[in-house]
């Protein structure tokens, strides 16, 4: 199954994950929350720079309760970003 390209949205949502997972990992090292979240370093690694743009759903829950961050946190700033541009 070929999996259709993603939108320029998408894409921006990805890079305001990675931005926001990656300002709540502060000088924490990458291997350290890869071994608080069971995610591997170089998901994360990928994650945050934006070339992982969809990570699946339990990757994020994971990255989440490492980092201190609520579901609805991620999931809000992602939305209103997308609102406005949309708007």
């Amino acid at each position: 199954m070929v999996r259709p390209p993603l939108t320029r949205l998408e894409h921006e949502r990805g890079q305001r994950l990675g931005m926001m997972l990656r300002e709540a990992r502060g000088p924490r090292s990458m291997a350290e929350i890869a071994a608080a979240s069971g995610v591997p370093a170089e998901t994360l690694r990928k994650i945050e720079t934006g070339r992982i743009a969809t990570p699946a759903f339990f990757t994020v829950a994971a990255l989440a309760g490492a980092l201190g961050l609520s579901l609805e946190e991620i999931a809000r700033a992602c939305s209103e970003a997308d609102e406005a541009l949309s708007a």
